[in-house]
């Protein structure tokens, strides 16, 4: 399929992208995992594997390993809807999400802020930018508990956690994940189901 006909399908689907972001400690990941645990629900969101050049490391995240050589082979051959690179790994999605968009699913996609940009150009407002927020205190207990970092590593850390909420894109999202995991789990799919109902109110008003 060529890259106009793919795009076409995409726009007339009625499916949407909400493209999560977050400081690392914010709890993307576990997140993420507990909207998978819950797929049975109705209009359930579905959840996108990402193909890192990191190796598993027994987190949440069920990621694709991939050598940085087969990485930059995919990329050649256009195996990726959107791919890009930060602390010092390389991050792609496949075209799944294309097709999922094009069938009408509501899409949940762990993103990086510095892609954001390019992702609404390419998704433009079939893409909901959303923001998993903790307190800062809270975040830096934490990063200190998981004990991989040192102290000026977590400190800056936490700088660029709030560069980012004073850089929120317009209509940005933000889920409070201060509390307990099934809270914060169940505002993001509310959130994509208010989106869903919404959207399909307007399919039948125009209908």
């Amino acid at each position: 399929m060529n890259i106009s006909t793919r795009q076409k399908l995409i726009e007339t689907g009625a499916g949407h992208l909400f493209y999560i972001m977050g400081a690392s400690g914010a709890g993307k990941d576990t997140l993420l995992q507990g909207c998978r645990e819950r797929s049975d629900e109705a209009n359930s969101p579905l959840v996108a594997r990402r193909y890192i050049t990191r190796k598993p490391d027994g987190g949440t995240e069920n990621h694709v390993w991939l050598s940085e050589a087969e990485f930059a082979r995919r990329v050649s051959r256009d195996f990726f809807a959107i791919h890009w690179v930060a602390n010092g790994y390389c991050y792609g999605i496949g075209h799944e999400i294309d097709e999922w968009l094009a069938k009408g699913q509501q899409i949940l996609i762990n993103g990086s802020r510095g892609y954001l940009d390019k992702a609404i150009a390419r998704y433009g407002n079939l893409l909901t930018p959303v923001l998993i927020r903790v307190d800062p205190a809270r975040l830096q207990e934490r990063l200190v508990l998981r004990n991989r970092e040192s102290m000026a590593e977590i400190e800056a850390r936490l700088r660029r956690a709030k560069e980012l909420e004073q850089r929120l894109p317009t209509g940005c999202l933000v889920i409070e994940n201060n509390g307990r995991v099934e809270d914060a789990v169940s505002t993001l799919l509310k959130a994509v189901s208010d989106r869903f109902t919404n959207q399909h109110s307007k399919s039948t008003a125009v209908s």
